[in-house]
């Protein structure tokens, strides 16, 4: 394979093998414009002719405009290849303010079984939802005083991403269950990871994003699964106000009402626990 990519290297001409080489040391396989004229030293105009040469010849493909990925060698012909979709989520965010959110951190954090075929990101600035070959990227907004939570994550050997860790990824998720999959989804990967998860923080993120509805279905939840303390469940319980809320808003407005979480209960208990086999 070696041979090869050197042989490959040597059909692209001096400048074009320079930039291939230099993208590959530096572990930037999804790369812009700006990377291509700091290290071809092109002038803007120059440059972006220079990469529509290489986009035809099918050494890169065009992701977004003035952001592209080189296309691997074993590839062959091929003239369409997204790479890592949460690399790509990351360049689409601009690599700051972001994090992987909701499905995406599920999946990431191994507390889901389902494909994901819409990458979430999380972040403070309002960005519009693209669609790059065939994968959605949907934006959620997140208001910069609710903007924690978040750790760093390898999804390959030279790429790093920011995503919501565990906790923050259970309450964005019980905050809004339509990135999710519905209460079902979350309330399975709470219990997948049920032995890492910090009740304590869980607790402290709920109280401190202060969103009623989440503090009602994460202390049922926690109840239902007996995760955290008595002491731990009463800190939601007394921030509770009057007004109820669906445990799963994506579903009907039915089922009985339990005063002690203000939550209408359009899950069925039994159906919480048999979704997680207890």
């Amino acid at each position: 394979m070696q041979m090869r990519d050197q042989s490959r290297l040597k059909t692209l001409g001096p400048r074009a093998a320079h930039l291939v080489t230099t993208l590959h040391e530096r572990g930037r396989p999804i790369f812009t414009l700006a990377d291509v004229k700091e290290i071809t030293g092109l002038k803007p105009g120059p440059a972006r002719a220079f990469m529509h040469k290489l986009v035809a010849r099918g050494i890169a493909v065009r992701l977004l405009p003035g952001v592209f990925a080189l296309i691997p060698f074993e590839l062959g012909r091929a003239r369409e290849y997204l790479g890592n979709p949460y690399v790509v989520a990351r360049e689409l965010a601009g690599g700051t303010d972001y994090y992987l959110s909701h499905a995406s951190a599920m999946d990431l954090h191994g507390m889901t079984t389902q494909p994901q075929l819409i990458i979430y990101t999380t972040s403070p600035r309002w960005r519009r939802s693209r669609s790059v070959l065939g994968t959605t990227f949907r934006f959620v907004y997140c208001k910069r005083a609710r903007f924690f939570g978040t750790i760093p994550h390898w999804v390959e050997k030279h790429e790093q991403v920011t995503v919501s860790d565990p906790e923050r990824t259970v309450l964005d998720g019980l905050r809004q269950p339509e990135y999710c999959g519905g209460i079902t989804e979350i309330a399975k990967g709470l219990w997948m990871r049920r032995a890492d998860l910090d009740p304590s923080k869980l607790v402290n993120y709920a109280l401190r994003l202060g969103v009623g509805a989440v503090m009602r279905r994460l202390g049922y939840l926690m109840e239902t699964y007996g995760l955290g303390t008595p002491r731990q469940i009463e800190r939601l319980r007394r921030r509770l106000t009057p007004a109820y809320a669906l445990l799963d808003p994506l579903l009907p407005r039915e089922g009985k009402f339990l005063a002690r979480w203000r939550l209408r209960l359009n899950v069925p208990p039994e159906e919480l626990r048999a979704a997680v086999g207890t």
